[in-house]
């Protein structure tokens, strides 16, 4: 079988099975099992493909066919401007969490020195990319996971970045040393009882740590904010990312601790997804 039938039968069983972008994940997947590019498979459409590489390739899709999300098939998920490493013990980075970056970039954009804490590093797609942005930035990131540590330093010294990130397991609450000029979180904001109305690739794949926020969705990030207001230095920021409806109970909480709301951004489906606050 050569590269074109593979992608062909490939993407018809990923449409059969209500894949939206089913022939990009067949041409990715194959990308993956053949160790070659994208841009390799579209011009060598004639090659033979082994057998072994036809029944990874199978092995792939049947798993695809069945909701299990790319990035996780794949093993990488590109964010901001660089490829980063992911599995099933981390959330898969999403576009709308490049607003945390951008506005830390955009605030900070004439400060050479700053010490950062994120929490809930996860991937560590938000901190890494700022270092790799601020040469002589500080970040510390934490995280309930192991396996979200072992991922985050994975990326982190992929991307040359190791030196100047801290990773600690542990829960935001036990943090009590330092005073950092930013803290940024994209905490778990998703309420107990909507988490089954979820998409099935992410509630059936993606760490619940990661989603479950309680039963209001807000119990996570009332523990950053009241820990937050205690780490942060006067007249730093808090960049959290929430949910959509959370609006004016984040805001009760920030004014609560001490906080005071800058501004609340949008995300690409115009919904609040960020909310700028400073520490007063």
């Amino acid at each position: 079988m050569n590269i074109e039938i593979a992608i062909k039968n490939a993407s018809l069983k990923l449409k059969k099975n209500k894949i939206r972008s089913a022939l990009l994940d067949s041409e990715l997947l194959l990308s993956k099992v053949i160790k070659k590019d994208r841009n390799y498979i579209l011009l060598n459409l004639d090659k033979k493909l082994d057998q072994n590489d036809q029944n990874n390739f199978r092995d792939l899709i049947k798993k695809r066919s069945k909701g299990k999300p790319l990035a996780y098939l794949t093993g990488i998920k590109s964010f901001w401007k660089c490829d980063f490493q992911v599995n099933e013990k981390v959330l898969i980075p999403r576009p709308d969490s490049e607003i945390i970056v951008e506005q830390v970039l955009k605030i900070y954009k004439n400060k050479d020195y700053l010490n950062f804490l994120e929490v809930g590093v996860g991937s560590g797609c938000i901190a890494l990319s700022i270092l790799k942005e601020k040469k002589f930035f500080l970040g510390t990131g934490v995280d309930l996971s192991q396996g979200s540590i072992d991922i985050c330093k994975y990326n982190a010294n992929k991307l040359g970045v190791s030196n100047r990130i801290k990773l600690l397991k542990s829960d935001v609450d036990n943090l009590n040393f330092g005073k950092y000029d930013l803290i940024i979180s994209n905490p778990p904001y998703i309420k107990k009882f909507d988490l089954k109305k979820l998409n099935k690739e992410v509630i059936n794949y993606e760490p619940k740590l990661a989603l479950d926020g309680g039963l209001e969705g807000l119990s996570v990030i009332r523990k950053v904010i009241r820990k937050s207001s205690e780490l942060i230095k006067l007249n730093g920021k808090l960049i959290l990312e929430i949910g959509y409806d959370q609006r004016e109970p984040v805001i009760k909480m920030l004014n609560e601790n001490n906080f005071y709301n800058n501004r609340i951004l949008k995300d690409l489906a115009k919904n609040d997804r960020c909310i700028i606050s400073t520490k007063i």
